[in-house]
């Protein structure tokens, strides 16, 4: 998978079980204010990702959609956070708020990194980076928000734009990840379907609990 193994949080972490879910129609799974959840339920919100292998063209629209639609739910879940709550974990042990927010492109920016290498390269061999420190680096905690919200818009508008010019037959080019294996794009763009709405779903399950809202 494109995400990195050795991460905590990102829900694709070394060792961790992987539910067969669908990757594309994952509802968002919000917690009731103030209830203790279970750490899965915290951890994994929306379910774990499950590599598809190929999509049909109606799942195919429907990653991309879920794709698009991301950047404006990363913002409104975060609208109106103050900086306490900001850099506050969203799960004992877990990133904070802000640190997730700096994630998402830190790894939409790989994602169509490898995209690009898997459509004008022979199956290339991307590089992983290590999520969990790239979290702890001061960027990650100290930058405001705004900055990365922007860079996520920016990020797949040029995704966007690749990915809905794509022909089935681009859809089946592959890559390898040193970690997980071949890989199609079909299951680049599944996963990434997953994981707005995954990183989303910690944000949204906070802040209902602690009565953000």
């Amino acid at each position: 998978m494109v995400f990195e193994r050795y991460t905590n949080d990102n829900g694709t972490g070394s060792g961790d079980t992987r539910a067969r879910a669908s990757p594309i129609a994952l509802p968002l799974a919000h917690p009731a204010p103030l209830s203790p959840l279970p750490m899965s339920d915290l951890r994994y919100p929306t379910g774990t990702f499950t590599m598809p292998r190929s999509l049909s063209t109606e799942q195919r629209r429907a990653a991309i959609d879920a794709i698009a639609a991301a950047p404006a739910q990363l913002r409104n879940a975060v609208r109106n956070l103050t900086d306490a709550q900001l850099d506050t974990p969203y799960r004992p042990g877990g990133w904070t708020v802000r640190q997730v927010v700096h994630h998402v492109p830190d790894s939409h920016i790989n994602a169509f990194i490898r995209i690009k290498l898997a459509l004008t390269e022979n199956h290339p061999t991307i590089k992983p980076y290590d999520e969990a420190a790239w979290a702890l680096l001061d960027d990650a905690r100290s930058t405001p928000i705004e900055t990365s919200l922007t860079l996520l818009e920016t990020v797949h508008d040029r995704m966007l734009r690749v990915l809905r010019a794509m022909s089935p037959s681009d859809f089946a080019r592959t890559l390898n990840h040193p970690d997980n294996g071949v890989m199609t794009l079909d299951d680049v763009a599944a996963q990434y379907a997953w994981h707005g709405r995954h990183h989303v779903a910690h944000i949204t399950g906070l802040t209902e609990r602690n009565g953000w809202t």
